[in-house]
């Protein structure tokens, strides 16, 4: 089973190190999102000095290209990508029920690529075996996403990701005993709480997937931070405390950071902070601002003075707001680098908070001085 351990309690909030065979994750802890086992615009060299502890890519995009076998060819994804420290894959149920046209059962999924039209099938079977293949240190269970909000359809599906997790659990241990045989690293399986925006499905969801035994959780579903604290509060009040939990997708708005945090999330995943970066969307400690304004043309103060990155110790809002306006590449390397920067420093000082008691207090500060509240 993979190691956790809890170093320190405040209510569901808690401090704790998730040990991987590829070192070990201070949690709380942004994971860089690294779709492609790639994070946009950044090389591992640069996510390393940002303070990036771990980094997660996706199956579903690693299985259109380059393909699980090349990686695993390649000597795993650690190897292809220069990424020496823990990683995450994502099953890529979301980006597959996103698809249009797509084909469900109860064995599993038929899609179109979206990059050449080819035909793909995704069961819980052969996701575990690409996860594998792929070689990171933890995957995620496939799961179905409901297209929409209402009870019935979140009901379906959550019913058929506990059908898929208990497959899943069985090829996983069957890929585990093998691997164990030829002295390979271990790799362990996250099991996805779904249900929505449904209390009671969400109770029945973390019920499931924790009798299923998995090594950590992953909680599925995009939400706003208003409706997220209850939901956090229901299913990791259930799931077990000594194990992680990671909370999928989120992290583009910083409150999603501390709500995560003050309700059990261990690690969080998001592709927001770079997406927004490549568009000239920056943090700042007194909010978002978009470079690309005019009223940053003559500006020659740091981004944020307050930050240690490349880009604000070394260039002005004016350099920025000139390398948008010409469309340099330079222009997305920076902003994702600070942005990137931005979101790991926060989390870091919420882990420290919570170590040292002052959680509430940076809590009530930052998002007074960001939201302007």
């Amino acid at each position: 089973m993979l190691k956790f351990d809890v170093m320190k309690k405040q209510g569901l909030a808690r401090v704790g190190v998730i040990h991987t065979p590829h070192g070990d994750i201070k949690t709380p802890a942004f994971v860089g999102a690294a779709t492609r086992a790639t994070v946009k615009a950044l090389t591992m060299k640069e996510m390393r000095e940002l303070g990036s502890q771990a980094i997660l890519a996706n199956t579903y995009h690693l299985v259109l290209r380059p393909g699980p076998e090349l990686i695993k060819e390649a000597g795993g994804v650690a190897n292809f990508s220069s990424w020496h420290g823990p990683m995450f894959t994502d099953s890529g149920g979301f980006q597959i029920f996103s698809l249009p046209n797509v084909k469900i059962s109860e064995n599993g999924v038929k899609f179109k690529s979206h990059i050449d039209g080819a035909n793909f099938e995704m069961t819980p079977e052969s996701s575990m075996q690409a996860q594998w293949a792929i070689g990171a240190d933890i995957h995620m269970a496939f799961d179905h996403l409901a297209k929409s909000e209402n009870y019935e359809d979140m009901k379906i599906a959550m019913d058929r990701t506990h059908a898929w997790l208990e497959r899943c659990k069985i090829e996983h241990d069957k890929l585990s005993k093998e691997a164990a045989k030829n002295n390979k690293p271990e790799q362990y399986l996250y099991a996805v709480v779904q249900g929505g925006t449904f209390n009671d499905l969400r109770a029945e969801s973390a019920k499931f997937c924790a009798e299923i035994e998995p090594d950590g959780f992953g909680i599925g579903g995009v939400f706003t931070a208003d409706k997220m604290d209850e939901m956090l509060k229901t299913v990791n009040s259930i799931l077990p405390e000594n194990k992680p939990r990671h909370l999928l997708g989120m992290g583009e708005e910083p409150i999603d950071l501390f709500v995560g945090a003050e309700y059990g999330c261990d690690t969080f995943d998001c592709v927001g902070p770079t997406r927004m970066a490549r568009n000239g969307s920056l943090y700042t400690p007194n909010g978002r601002i978009n470079i690309k304004n005019a009223k940053y043309k003559h500006d020659f103060t740091p981004l944020d003075p307050e930050c240690d990155c490349e880009c604000c110790k070394n260039y002005t809002r004016a350099y920025l707001h000139h390398l948008f306006k010409v469309d340099e590449i330079t222009a997305k390397v920076l902003a994702s680098i600070h942005n990137e920067r931005f979101v790991v420093k926060t989390v870091d000082k919420i882990r420290e908070s919570l170590e040292n008691g002052t959680f509430e207090e940076y809590k009530t500060e930052f998002l007074k001085r960001y939201y302007k509240t």
